[in-house]
Parts: structure tokens; sequence; C-alpha cells
């Protein structure tokens, strides 16, 4: 039987999904959402990895208010939004759970990448505080 109601989804649910949308804001506060992996070391918080001088990562730099949701990989989301805050932080290992998580995928950027001397982001999403 077919429902228009999504699932309510938490953060720590969101850590199993292929792809999530992740959805900035601009100065104007028009969303902006992108599709991106999502990988999680602890199963609380979600890590995102992204170029450095993307869009998405100076908008977080300015507003680390996020929504989150299920999608697929063109982004179409399959899920209610869930707010967050996103955080650029270091973190050495996340290269190793995308390896994990999306195998060949992950490598064949990394090969595509491996010219370049891009500098690399990491964002951690978290439960909104309030």
């Amino acid at each position: 039987m077919y429902t228009d109601r999504y699932t309510v989804y938490t953060i720590s649910d969101l850590k199993s999904r292929r792809y999530i949308s992740l959805t900035t804001f601009k100065r104007d506060g028009t969303p902006v959402s992108t599709p991106v992996w999502v990988v999680s070391d602890d199963g609380e918080r979600l890590l995102v990895w992204s170029a450095a001088k993307t869009w998405k990562v100076r908008r977080i730099r300015r507003n680390p208010d996020v929504l989150l949701a299920p999608a697929n990989f063109r982004g179409k989301e399959r899920g209610e939004r869930v707010p967050a805050t996103a955080r650029l932080i270091d973190h050495p290992g996340i290269d190793a759970l995308l390896r994990r998580k999306y195998g060949w995928q992950k490598r064949a950027i990394d090969l595509f990448n491996r010219s370049g001397q891009a500098e690399w982001a990491t964002i951690e999403l978290s439960d909104r505080r309030p």
C-alpha cells in the first residue's frame, strides 16, 4: 500500500544510509541541498567528506545550522528533514571509514583526485544544540 508519510529519522538513524541530503543556507536564508556520502565513527555523530573550497563548506563556516534527510544519489529526499549542527573538524580516519563503506567508488575518486592538490574538509554533523 502506498503512503505519502515519511519515516521520522534521527541523526543516528542516518548513519547506515548510503546518501543523505545536506541542506545548508545562503546568506539570504535560501536553502541549498546537496547529496553527500555519510559515515559515522561512534554511532552518534555523522561525518561528511568534501573539498574544502566548496560552497557547502563556506556556508557551514558562516552558519552551522543544517538540515539532513535520507536521499538517493541524485539528492531526492526520502524522508523528513532533521535539524542538525555542522562544524568543520580534523579527522584523519575519515578516509578509512569512507573506503570501508563505499569501497571501489571511494578508491575511484581517490585515483581521479590523486594528481590534484585539493584540500579536503571533514564536516561533523550532530544533534542541534538548543
